[in-house]
């Protein structure tokens, strides 16, 4: 059942389900909170409450706002927790992720431990070498379209990002986004999400000092060296806080490609957390 949370400029929808300690799951721009339905279930069934949450512009949620970055994501996110009585465990998906790292930065009473999929947390740069890898070039051109408004560009684009598996349910999946990115106000939300810098997640990467996972696909589109990325973003949080895992052949949604492995290693670390 759909509930709201009401901030001052809209409405934040989100769904909770299950019994036990919180975990929120965040997806990332463009997805509803059904990119996380081969996880939440399985989560339930493992003794987690579990609140799903359409991000602002997204889903339920209400389509038009000042503004979408990750600092506005985390205030969201912060709020929600607060309501939910927390603490809790974020996972964030991309564009989540860096508001995940601010969140926790921010009210490290309400978030115990974090989970970043895919996450854009840190200042993008690449070489001209990086071009010469095919998939992060038609990725680039595919979101430079994307930041542009065209829907057909990001449609070209979840296509790259799904490398070979695709889940079961992918043409109706991609049947929802699309009628979703087509009602009012929701793809200018998508283009401006597109274009928010991660500089403000990377600024507060220092300051997260609980625990921490990242998960890289190693055949995600956005990066030239998945691994690379990850890597990086662990060495810039306190020693000891994060650690990187990678999904071999995922892309840029492992939690919907490979969702027992996801799920996996969201318990594990969930377990791990909770005794530490």
């Amino acid at each position: 059942m759909t509930e709201y949370l009401t901030i001052d400029d809209g409405k934040i929808a989100y769904e909770v389900t299950g019994e036990g300690p919180l975990v929120v799951l965040v997806p990332g721009i463009g997805n509803s909170r059904d990119a996380y339905r081969f996880v939440t279930p399985r989560l339930v069934e493992a003794g987690y409450q579990v609140a799903v949450v359409d991000l602002r512009g997204c889903g339920e949620s209400s389509a038009q706002w000042p503004s979408y970055t990750r600092t506005d994501i985390a205030g969201d996110l912060i709020a929600l927790i607060h309501r939910l009585g927390g603490p809790a465990v974020l996972v964030g998906h991309s564009i989540s992720g860096g508001a995940a790292i601010i969140a926790a930065a921010q009210a490290p009473d309400l978030v115990t431990g974090i989970i970043e999929l895919a996450p854009f947390t840190r200042k993008q740069t690449f070489t001209l070498g990086d071009l010469r890898v095919s998939r992060y070039r038609k990725g680039m051109l595919r979101m430079l379209g994307t930041m542009l408004g065209s829907l057909t560009s990001w449609k070209s684009y979840l296509t790259l990002a799904y490398p070979g598996r695709k889940p079961a349910d992918w043409t109706a999946d991609l049947a929802r986004t699309d009628a979703m990115l087509r009602e009012p106000g929701r793809m200018k939300a998508l283009q401006k999400m597109a274009q928010a810098a991660p500089t403000d997640a990377g600024a507060q990467l220092a300051n997260v000092h609980c625990p921490a996972l990242i998960v890289e696909g190693s055949l995600d589109p956005d990066w030239a060296d998945p691994r690379a990325e990850g890597e990086a973003i662990v060495a810039a949080m306190p020693a000891g806080t994060a650690r990187l895992t990678m999904i071999e052949g995922a892309g840029h949604y492992p939690h919907v490609q490979h969702p027992d492995e996801v799920v996996s290693l969201v318990i594990d670390f969930l377990q791990v957390s909770a005794r530490a």
